[in-house]
């Protein structure tokens, strides 16, 4: 008679145990990549202020940029600058597909951009002189130092500097942590009496106390923000529909994109016709959009079937209450002045699935709700990090005397692979993030890719920081990092001083509060890390002390320990 096999795994216990297993296996393999997900995620809520504190040289060109309008010379008024753009693109880029203008900011003074498509179909860009229309070298209005910013975090983010590739696997880690989140609600009787509960110094237990808390507080922001990521992607991860009515490959893809970008673009007729004057359509699609102009794009230029579009600014107030970042836009028949379209601030293209993506979009950027929206999402973000962190550790902690075999022979060494892992994960990533900001003060201003060389720093870091926590045994690993991390942070506004001359006190003279936020942030994380190597250091001791009393009581000898113990 044949026996039935003994149960393990998922297959142990009830539903409730099946979905224990779940969310700790689920869990442990992806909070690595979910960790540096979720931790750059969080930094990247801030990416302007980063990328304004990594562009010293700009800070000159801001103060400058604030002389009193009766110091300053005057620029060309709005229907100067719109023919001085169009008078360029028709002598320099006739054959271009597109024009665009930018003729202003929202205050009606500002830069002159002109944009078009080359051959090539690629997105190319000039500024003008807004005084005189002339064009303006290159060199006059390109920053100095050449850097990714903050948009290296947005980037890793979301596509881990991969492409499509990083793409889909930031999706399946996404999903993965869709189903951690769903098992372990289920798994915990009490979540919300154990939000209230933490005992520190208790081990074991002080970890699941603090991975249970942080859990739970931020539980609404990360469901939302796993799934909001996904469906920003679907169509990337769910490219059937788009196949069946627009074609597959790269064409279907494009003539996708087109109907929802561009919904009604006309083909070229052949038959040539002079763009008309640009002034009247801007001021009537202001008036149609309740918008100052923030652009002008015409399709199709010098032929019949042109049309011109007026993009609206969005304002702050405005921004920050509406879930959709969309800014209005009115479409113009270039050869009869006739309105095409009208689409109002917050409202799109596409129909009702286009306005809940794009309002899914705006929830997980933070397009709205201003800074202290930001704020919010930056502690919801340090906190979710803070769950993935604990629950790794939780794992090693519990399982690190007593496991299961789960891997027969090889369990200890898979154990000791997690608690690498473990370490450059949580303290390697937050190496190399600082070190990505080093890089930016240390590597010289006229090298070749020079923002490729802040991202080999980057990720040589944390590589670095992977070999070492498997060559340490992992608490030695732990100090070291961690002790690397303090210095890094306390570190950095000294090199920023000793290679750009400014400081915290010179952020708060001059106002400066987005370098000075950076700056207080990672002094901040220098004496947190700092402190958690301290408590590291006297951790080994206690435990020594404690064994020695223990060993005292067992055998009741009157012995004194070891000298150094």
């Amino acid at each position: 008679m044949l026996q039935p096999l003994p149960r393990s795994g998922a297959a142990q216990g009830g539903w409730r145990q099946a979905q224990a297993w779940l969310h700790t296996w689920c869990g442990l393999w992806c909070s690595w990549l979910l960790f540096a997900i979720f931790l750059t995620g969080t930094l990247a809520v801030f990416a302007e202020p980063i990328t304004h504190w990594m562009t010293p040289e700009h800070h000159a060109e801001e103060a400058a940029a604030q002389v009193s309008d009766s110091e300053a010379e005057p620029t060309g008024t709005l229907h100067q600058r719109l023919a001085w753009g169009l008078a360029y693109m028709a002598q320099q880029h006739p054959g271009a597909g597109m024009w665009e203008l930018w003729p202003a900011d929202a205050r009606g003074a500002g830069e002159l951009r002109v944009y078009w498509l080359d051959a090539q179909g690629q997105y190319v860009a000039a500024q003008l002189d807004p005084r005189t229309g002339a064009p303006l070298p290159e060199s006059s209005h390109s920053p100095l130092r050449q850097t990714l910013g903050g948009h290296h975090f947005v980037n890793f983010h979301y596509e881990l500097h991969a492409g499509r590739v990083g793409l889909w696997i930031v999706g399946v880690a996404a999903l993965a942590m869709l189903v951690a989140l769903v098992s372990g609600v289920i798994t915990h009787r009490r979540i919300f009496k154990d939000f209230f509960t933490f005992r520190p110094g208790k081990g074991q237990r002080s970890w699941l106390d603090a991975h249970n808390a942080v859990a739970v507080l931020t539980l609404p922001f990360q469901l939302m923000i796993a799934y909001t990521g996904i469906a920003l992607s679907g169509l990337t991860f769910m490219p059937a529909g788009i196949a069946a009515y627009f074609g597959a490959g790269q064409e279907g893809a494009r003539t996708f994109l087109a109907a929802l970008n561009e919904p009604g673009k006309p083909q070229r007729t052949g038959h040539a016709m002079a763009v008309p004057e640009l002034e009247p359509l801007v001021l009537r699609g202001q008036a149609l959009m309740g918008q100052p102009v923030r652009a002008v794009v015409i399709d199709h230029p010098g032929d019949a079937a042109a049309r011109v579009g007026v993009y609206g600014w969005n304002d702050a107030d405005g921004t920050r209450q509406r879930l959709s970042p969309t800014s209005g836009m009115a479409m113009f028949s270039a050869a009869t002045g006739d309105v095409l379209q009208v689409r109002q601030p917050g409202e799109v293209d596409g129909g009702t699935p286009s306005l809940v993506q794009s309002v899914l979009g705006g929830l997980h950027m933070v397009t709205f709700g201003g800074l202290a929206l930001k704020w919010v999402y930056f502690v919801c973000g340090l906190a979710g990090s803070a769950m993935m962190a604990t629950g790794a550790i939780l794992f090693v902690v519990k399982r690190r005397t007593k496991h299961l075999g789960e891997f027969g022979s090889a369990t200890a060494a898979v154990y000791r692979l997690i608690e690498g892992l473990n370490v450059a994960a949580v303290a390697g990533l937050a190496m190399a993030c600082i070190g990505f900001l080093w890089a930016n003060r240390l590597v010289p201003l006229g090298l070749p890719h020079r923002d490729d060389w802040e991202l080999a720093v980057f990720f040589g870091l944390w590589a670095l920081a992977v070999l070492h926590a498997w060559a340490r045994p992992p608490a030695a690993a732990w100090r070291e990092q961690l002790g690397v991390l303090a210095l890094l942070c306390l570190g950095l506004p000294v090199l920023n001083f000793m290679t750009t001359g400014d400081h915290l006190i010179a952020h708060f003279r001059d106002g400066d509060w987005e370098s000075a936020g950076v700056e207080l942030f990672v002094l901040a994380t220098g004496i947190a890390a700092a402190a958690i190597v301290r408590r590291l250091h006297r951790v080994p001791a206690a435990q020594s002390r404690r064994s020695v009393s223990v060993a005292r009581q067992a055998t009741g000898s009157i012995a004194q320990p070891e000298s150094g113990v």
